[in-house]
């Protein structure tokens, strides 16, 4: 069966997904209906499920650069045009909706995902149809040779570079000896390879990866093991509702009072959900947070133009990069002066860009966008409104050596 196409209307109170509604916040609504001479964004997220706060705040910041785009007028008379669907946190839905919109809703390009599973098997469509892919989430693999190609860029942090960070930060202040509490699948494996990786400098210990399943709600049978242990350092290498979860239960277990929690992401949708007391002390990096506004010209930008299409509130980190990796995409389209898949790809290697947080731009061998990493703790006084829950303790400059290398990924590089 045919899963219906997506509309988005301005007096619909629902996205319409394979003919049944998901009911998502009004903001999101107001993409009009396809038209042919339009440039053509898909936009796979996961809508529904334990990611869906993260990925409506991507859809909402995606389309403040679709309505930039526009009103600076387009290219050559066209506008842009974003076509969300819900991937359901699923590979095979996401394979299928990434599919659909290339084959059917004939999409120019792809710009998505919220899992380092499903933009592996969106990557995989998008790469053997020759469409451009620039994935908003986290992964090692993507910028692999065996997964990368031509048509393959990655807007978003990866593993190795964020939980790197992290470690390069809270490893030397609050000791060496380290338990992680995984999502078990690739996320969770690839933020532990790079804090492990970063470590072995620092001389840090693993005493146990301790792996749950994606979705988990109770991870009580897993805190007394933790405590017996005595680790310094308490890793909570999950993301979304499980992030949420595991630092209330963390917190009521009482591991604070002899164990430093971080995490490899500290998300600013999780630490609205799960409010301040579960989140005190806990620090982790992140691609973005909006009080850099005081410091970055173009994060203030950005944050005014969310606020006043928002109601004032501010955007997330993983919002801003849907952002980013649809204004990518528009503004090497206008470089390339064209549509052509080959000709906006190499106008992306080329382009060097400051969008809402500073200088970025992507590595020549494998399409990462090379970005500083922001190293934040959680707030729980001293608030200024609901907004201000971090501190900004650090930030790392973008810097490739921060990278694995393109050897190490595959990649054959001239000399």
């Amino acid at each position: 069966m045919t899963l219906s196409t997506t509309t988005f209307n301005t007096n619909r109170r629902a996205i319409i997904v394979g003919g049944a509604a998901v009911a998502v916040a009004p903001a999101l609504l107001g993409v009009a209906r396809a038209q042919s001479n339009a440039i053509k964004i898909g936009f796979p997220v996961p809508l529904t499920g334990a990611f869906s706060a993260e990925a409506q705040d991507q859809v909402r910041a995606a389309e403040i650069a679709i309505k930039e785009f526009n009103e600076s007028g387009g290219f050559n008379g066209m506008k842009a045009e974003l076509l969300v669907r819900d991937d359901k946190l699923n590979p095979g839905e996401a394979a299928t909706r990434t599919l659909e919109l290339i084959e059917k809703d004939k999409v120019n390009f792809v710009v998505g995902s919220l899992s380092a599973a499903t933009q592996l098997s969106i990557n995989a469509v998008c790469r053997d149809r020759k469409i451009i892919f620039n994935s908003i989430s986290q992964s090692d693999a993507i910028n692999e040779a065996k997964d990368w190609s031509l048509y393959t860029f990655h807007e978003a942090l990866n593993p190795h570079l964020t939980a790197g960070a992290v470690a390069r930060y809270a490893f030397p202040k609050f000791g060496k000896k380290i338990v992680y509490l995984t999502a078990d699948y690739a996320y969770g494996h690839e933020m532990v390879r790079g804090f492990q990786r970063a470590g072995q400098a620092l001389g840090a210990q693993t005493l146990a990866d301790i792996r749950h399943p994606l979705g988990a709600a109770d991870y009580s049978a897993f805190l007394p093991r933790i405590q017996s242990l005595k680790p310094d350092v308490l890793v909570l290498a999950n993301f979304g509702r499980d992030l949420v979860n595991a630092a209330k239960q963390v917190t009521d277990f009482g591991l604070k009072a002899s164990t430093k929690v971080i995490a490899p992401v500290l998300l600013y949708t999780a630490r609205q959900a799960g409010g301040a007391d579960a989140f005190e002390g806990i620090l982790g990096g992140t691609s973005y947070y909006w009080g850099m506004e005081d410091k970055i010209p173009a994060a203030k930008a950005f944050n005014d133009k969310f606020r006043k299409a928002h109601g004032g509130s501010v955007p997330s980190d993983y919002g801003a990069l849907g952002y980013a990796g649809v204004r990518s995409v528009l503004q090497a389209v206008r470089d390339a002066k064209s549509t052509d898949s080959v000709k906006v790809s190499i106008a992306l290697r080329q382009l060097r860009y400051n969008w809402y947080k500073g200088e970025q731009f992507y590595r020549k061998c494998d399409h990462q966008s090379i970005q500083s990493v922001v190293i934040v703790e959680s707030k729980s006084k001293n608030m200024k409104d609901k907004y201000d829950v971090f501190n900004v303790l650090s930030v790392e400059a973008p810097d490739e050596k921060n990278l694995r290398t393109c050897e190490e990924m595959g990649h054959k590089v001239s000399t």
